[in-house]
């Protein structure tokens, strides 16, 4: 062992990402994969582990089929290579609707089989009430309002939130309902600006916006979006590199390499060694 040991980097908590309300923006990231949260790391205070991993990286239509082995699989991965960013992960479609003992039971799983922070929960009008029994029970959790993605076979579509005045109460409501239950922050996805601002204005506990404007208290991204991995990205989304571009010249110039018999060079080749 090392004479001088290096000091353990320290994870930012769920009450301190609390802290930040009306202050600091709350800088959030998805991350499926153990190199991309190591970059990810030290850029971010939140990494979520989102159940997006589901049209992501296995090509899914949406993230209903999404299962609980899924979730722990990638919050493995990604909590070996996070050291700083705290690390939420997503509870997929079915795990934690039908009663809060199940929820209950599913959310200590996560924890237990990935070491991640708190979870994440898409909140309906009958998930407060889950909130606050996990929360009393020492899960910290993330809520999830306006656009909700788990909730696309009954809404028909991706569709945006509160554009007429009964369902913009609505939203606030959740949302309200979210943060008095116990959660420490909100995701506000998909709805206008005005809508987002209500609900900054109306909760205690962060907002982290998706589609909601800069006048939440944080931002995330799907970072295969905003890396430009996909040949459409939504209306939020900027684009921050063009990696699909990227990615697709550097295949081409391998295979024009290997056609042409340039690759492997000498410089790439294993030779015997000469006899002594």
């Amino acid at each position: 062992m090392s004479a001088q040991r290096q000091e353990a980097v320290r994870r930012i908590t769920a009450p301190e990402i609390t802290a930040r309300k009306g202050k600091e923006p709350v800088v959030c990231l998805t991350a499926y994969t153990a190199p991309v949260a190591e970059i990810l790391d030290a850029h971010c205070d939140l990494l979520l582990v989102g159940d997006s991993v589901g049209m992501v990286v296995h090509g899914l239509p949406n993230t209903v089929g999404v299962t609980m082995e899924m979730m722990i699989l990638h919050g493995q991965a990604v909590m070996r290579a996070a050291k700083r960013a705290m690390v939420v992960v997503d509870m997929p479609f079915g795990s934690y609707e039908g009663s809060k003992e199940t929820a209950y039971e599913n959310a200590a799983r996560i924890l237990k089989e990935t070491g991640c922070q708190a979870v994440k929960v898409e909140s309906g009008p009958t998930i407060p009430e889950t909130i606050a029994y996990l929360v009393r029970r020492g899960i910290p959790v993330m809520g999830h309002v306006g656009l909700r993605p788990q909730s696309v076979l009954v809404d028909g579509a991706f569709k945006a939130k509160g554009r007429q005045e009964a369902e913009r109460a609505r939203v606030v409501a959740e949302a309200e309902a979210t943060a008095d239950a116990g959660a420490f922050c909100v995701v506000v996805e998909g709805v206008a600006e005005a809508l987002a601002r209500d609900i900054t204005a109306a909760i205690e506990v962060p907002t982290i916006g998706i589609g909601a404007s800069a006048g939440c208290d944080g931002q995330i991204l799907v970072t295969d979006d905003m890396l430009g991995l996909f040949d459409w990205t939504p209306k939020f989304v900027r684009r921050y590199a063009d990696l699909r571009g990227e990615i697709a010249r550097a295949a081409g110039a391998y295979a024009e390499d290997v056609r042409a018999r340039r690759f492997p060079a000498a410089e790439e080749t294993y030779f015997a060694k000469a006899k002594g």
